[in-house]
Formats: C-alpha cells, structure tokens, sequence
C-alpha cells in the first residue's frame, strides 16, 4: 500500500514538469480575471464640460421691454457687382527714354521709383559715336564753305560773261546741297546730346518728360546701344489704369463709359470714381474671366501693382433689407443683428452690411428678410450675453 502512494506521487510530479509554461500563464490570467475589478475613475481628471457656443442659443434678458424693436424697411439699389484688379500706368502716359549714341555708362543719377523733371539729367554715356560725328560735321563744314566761295566765284563769271548760265546754276545746285549736309550733321550731334561748339565723348542723358521711373534696365559701367534697349521708362501717373478681371458670366453687366469705385487694400476706408475705359475682347482659357480697363485719377497714393476692389453698378435694380445703422454689431470681422425669438427671447444671427443711407440707415446684403424685427440697440444685449 505504501508502495503504491509513493508511485502515485512520482507520477503527478513527473505530469506536472511536462505542462507547457504556456498553459502557466493562461492559467495565471484566469485567476487574475476573478480578482476584483479596479475603478474606472481612480486618479483620473474629472470629464469636460462642453457647452453650445451662445451665438446659436436663444437667451432671455431679465428685462426684455428695454430692448426696443424695429422692422426692416425695403431698400432697392442697383445691382453690384464687386471684382479685383491691380493698378498699371497709363500707356499713353508712358515715355521711354532713349540715346541715340552707344557707348558705356560712366554716371547714373536717377533711380527707379524716383520722380523726375522734364530736362532732369538721367545718366551720362561715353561714346565714341560722338567722334565720328563730328568728323563728319567738320567735313560738311569745309564742303559747305568751298561751294560757297566756287558759287560767289561763278556769280562774277558770269557778270563778265566768262561763264554761262547752265554753270552758274550747278555752283548753285553744290552750295545748296553742301548745307544741307552741313545742317544735318550739326543736327545729329545736337540729338546724341553733344555740343557744335564743344564737342564731347561724354553724352548727357535727359528725362523727356515729367513723371516717376517705373522702368529701369541699365546698371553702372553698363553698355548701352544705339536705339537698343531704353535705360529707363518714365510714366506720368496722374491717371492710372485699373485693370480688373471679370468672370465670363458677368461681362455681360459691365461696359464701356460705367462708373465705378475703387477702393484701395492699403487704404480700405478711401473710394475714388472712375469710369470703365475698355472691355477687352479676350477671355482667359483658364480662368474664364476677361479683362476690364478703369481709368481712375491718382490723388498721389496709388502705386503701380496695388491691389484694389472694382464695383460695377448694374442696370437692374434688386431690393435689400435696410435697418438702422446702430442695429449692426461688427464683431470677429463680421456683422451680427440680435432678433426676438418666443417668450420674449432674442437670437443672435450674422448678417452682411452694405453701404450707409441717409437717416442712419443702413443695407443689410443677406442675412435678414424685409420686415423682420431686430433690437435697434443691441450693444447692451451684448454685454448682457458675455456675463452669462
């Protein structure tokens, strides 16, 4: 009997090496899973508190009665039509300024941007154009004084009778042509900037005209050619160009000769007229807009490449709702209107302010329906909103 426990014994032990170490752990996990569970909310921060933002919710005042109401009146304007556009000289305007002698800049003393003078000095050229040119003047000079002694000389033959009339008029024919020639090559030192008198290697650049510098295309000790490419380009901006683009489908509300108003991004509050100078007969492919030319008056702050917003008055007219002006908070960069709701609640909703109208009216664009009460002083109602 004794015998038969001590086998027993051998053999559990020798079952009990030969279990997995596997089966260990999963075993092990099975009696963790009847431990006792812990708390979810031990050591963790207590759950947010999320609230409706209160522009969406209706809220009542403690004293609605001071909150005056007042309907949205009818309002009919011309439809507009608002685009963008950059500012650009006036073609017209714009002068190159050319020399007509090639050679080397040795001094420049304008810049771009500058505003110059008619007559201004721009740049100085060494050229040895201005040699050849006075060789040939002196050439014609010499030419010029011969064929005037050999005509005073034939003039006396023929008083003598030693000549006749055919020779004296080809001494006259010589003389002529021998000033001429003369003239014009006075005339082509005068135009590449240099002196009869004192002639120069050195060649005076001038502005043609008045206006500012919005081109410049030569740097110090730069070559410049004859009639090649202009040094610089002076636009007189007095008058500006416009040009805006307009998507195909509204072209059709926009033409030649309609005013316009033009507000500047760097100067939102200021509107300056002008007047739709051309509708241009090309579209772009990839956008689908074409291009419409403004001719505005530049009071002395526009600048070529400004930014701008272009608004067209159509022909039709379209009705919008008008309230008082005090009736429209501007807040976050947009315009609100507070409505009486039931139970004498009120409703913050957005709106789009137009222009101002006479009588402290103003346009409401969208937003509000023709007869729709609004609070006609809803500043109060706010700070009674951002102390809730």
């Amino acid at each position: 009997m004794g015998l038969l426990f001590a086998d027993s014994i051998l053999f559990m032990k020798a079952a009990l090496v030969r279990i997995p170490v596997s089966a260990l752990c999963f075993l092990l996990v099975m009696t963790g899973c009847h431990s006792e569970a812990p708390d979810p909310a031990a050591g963790l921060p207590p759950a947010a508190k999320v609230t409706q933002a209160y522009e969406a919710q209706e809220f009542a005042p403690e004293h609605p009665e001071q909150f005056p109401l007042v309907a949205a009146t009818e309002h009919r304007a011309a439809a507009q039509l608002a685009v963008t556009g950059t500012i650009n000289p006036d073609v017209a305007r714009t002068v190159p300024v050319i020399s007509l002698a090639s050679g080397r800049i040795v001094g420049i003393y304008a810049r771009l941007g500058d505003v110059v003078r008619k007559g201004q000095l721009l740049l100085r050229v060494r050229s040895d154009d201005i040699s050849g040119a006075f060789a040939n003047y002196q050439m014609a000079v010499s030419d010029e004084v011969l064929a005037k002694a050999q005509w005073d000389r034939a003039q006396d033959l023929l008083k003598h009778g030693a000549i006749a009339v055919a020779d004296l008029e080809v001494a006259k024919d010589t003389e002529e042509k021998a000033k001429v020639t003369m003239d014009t090559a006075a005339e082509h030192l005068h135009l590449m900037g240099s002196d009869i008198n004192h002639p120069s290697g050195i060649v005076d650049i001038t502005a043609p005209v008045s206006g500012v510098i919005t081109d410049q295309e030569v740097t110090n000790a730069a070559g410049v050619q004859s009639l090649g490419t202009s040094p610089f380009t002076i636009s007189d901006l007095s008058t500006v160009w416009v040009i805006c683009d307009v998507y195909e489908n509204d072209l059709a509300n926009v033409h030649a000769g309609d005013p316009a108003e033009i507000t500047l991004n760097a100067y939102p509050g200021r509107v300056f007229k002008g007047r739709v100078n051309d509708v241009f007969p090309i579209l772009d492919p990839n956008i689908r807009t074409g291009k419409v030319r403004v001719e505005v008056v530049n009071p002395g702050m526009m600048k070529i490449g400004m930014f701008v917003t272009a608004t067209f008055e159509g022909k039709t007219q379209e009705t919008y709702a008008a309230v008082p002006s005090s009736a429209i908070l501007h807040l976050h960069d947009r315009d609100w209107v507070y409505v009486p709701v039931a139970n004498k609640r009120f409703k913050r909703i957005m709106v789009v302010g137009g222009d101002l109208l006479p009588g402290n009216m103003q346009e409401v664009l969208s937003g509000l329906s023709v007869g729709q009460q609004v609070v006609v002083n809803p500043l109060p109602l706010q700070n009674t909103v951002d102390t809730q």
